[in-house]
C-alpha cells in the first residue's frame, strides 16, 4: 500500500511539472495565455489562493507547486530555443498543436465555471466576452506598435506583462511584447541566459504577483461563475487569434492538412487529457 502510495505521488508530480512545462512554454508562445492553461489545468485557483495567503500552509504549497515551478523554468528556458525554432520554420503546425491543445481542455474549463451554478446571463457573458475579446486582440494585432527603449526599465515592464500574463488568464504577454517590440530581445535574453535581463524581468513578475493575487481572489471568492465565464470567453477569442494567416498555407498540398490534422487531434487529446486530470495529492 505504501508502494502503490508513492507511485502515485511520483505520477502526480510528473503531471504537475508537464502542466507547469506547457504553462511556461505557453507564456512565451506568441497568442498563448499561460494563466489561461493554468486555468484549464486546475492550477490558477490553487496558484491564486496561495499567492494571495502565501504565509498560509506555506511549506506544503511551496512542496506541491515545486513541480509546476520546474516545469515552467523548463518550458521557459530550455523550450525557448526549439519552440522560436519551430515558430520559423514551422509556425502553422506549433500554433495549431497549442490551439488543438488548448481546445481540448475546454469543455474542462467550462465544467469548471459551472461547478457554483450557472445561468442564462453566465453563458451570455461568455459568448460576449468572447466576442468582443476577439475584436480588440485583432485590432491590437494590427494598430499596436511601439518600440520601447531596451534598458532595466523595459524589462521590469516585461516582467509585470509576463505575470499580468497569470493574473488575467487570456491575456497574451508575449502578443503585448510583440507590441512594444520586446518579444525578441527578451527571447534572445533568455537563449543566452543573459542576467541583465532575466533578473528585471523576475521582479517585474513578482511585484506584479503579489501586488494583485489577493485581489483576483477576493473577486473570485464573491463572483466565481462570472470570473471563470469571463475568463473563458477570453480563452476562447485568444485562441482564436492564434490561428495561422493564409499566407502560410500557399505551399500546402493534401499531405500537409492531413498532418496538420493530426498534429490539431493529437494536441485536442493532449489537452483533453490533461485538462481532466485530478490530483487527489492536494
Amino acid at each position: 500500500m505504501e508502494q502503490k502510495n508513492k507511485e502515485n505521488h511520483f505520477i502526480h508530480w510528473i503531471i504537475r511539472f508537464l502542466k507547469g512545462m506547457l504553462i511556461g512554454s505557453g507564456a512565451i508562445l506568441p497568442g498563448v495565455s499561460g494563466g489561461a492553461l493554468a486555468v484549464v489545468f486546475g492550477l490558477y485557483e490553487p496558484i491564486i489562493h496561495f499567492l494571495a495567503n502565501i504565509r498560509k500552509d506555506f511549506l506544503k504549497n511551496i512542496m506541491y507547486f515545486l513541480p509546476v515551478g520546474l516545469g515552467a523554468l523548463f518550458g521557459v528556458f530550455i523550450l525557448a530555443t526549439p519552440i522560436h525554432y519551430g515558430l520559423k520554420y514551422y509556425p502553422v503546425y506549433i500554433l495549431w498543436a497549442f490551439i488543438g491543445a488548448i481546445l481540448g481542455t475546454i469543455p474542462s474549463l467550462y465544467h469548471e465555471a459551472g461547478q457554483q451554478g450557472r445561468k442564462t446571463k453566465h453563458n451570455v457573458l461568455l459568448i460576449v466576452t468572447a466576442v468582443i475579446s476577439f475584436i480588440l486582440l485583432t485590432y491590437f494585432n494590427r494598430h499596436l506598435n511601439m518600440d520601447l527603449p531596451k534598458n532595466v526599465f523595459s524589462w521590469l515592464f516585461a516582467g509585470g506583462i509576463f505575470a499580468s500574463g497569470l493574473i488575467l488568464p487570456g491575456l497574451s504577454p508575449s502578443n503585448f511584447l510583440i507590441y512594444f517590440n520586446l518579444y525578441k530581445p527578451l527571447i534572445a535574453g533568455i537563449r543566452k541566459l543573459d542576467f541583465s535581463v532575466i533578473i528585471p524581468v523576475v521582479v517585474g513578475a513578482i511585484v506584479i504577483i503579489l501586488s494583485f493575487s489577493k485581489i483576483m481572489r477576493n473577486i473570485m471568492e464573491k463572483s466565481y461563475a462570472t470570473v471563470f465565464h469571463f475568463i473563458l470567453g477570453i480563452v476562447i477569442a485568444s485562441t482564436a487569434i492564434i490561428a495561422p494567416d493564409r499566407s502560410l498555407y500557399t505551399s500546402f498540398n493534401g499531405f500537409n492538412y492531413f498532418l496538420l490534422f493530426v498534429i490539431c487531434l493529437i494536441g485536442f487529446g493532449l489537452g483533453y487529457f490533461m485538462g481532466n486530470l485530478e490530483d487527489p495529492s492536494k
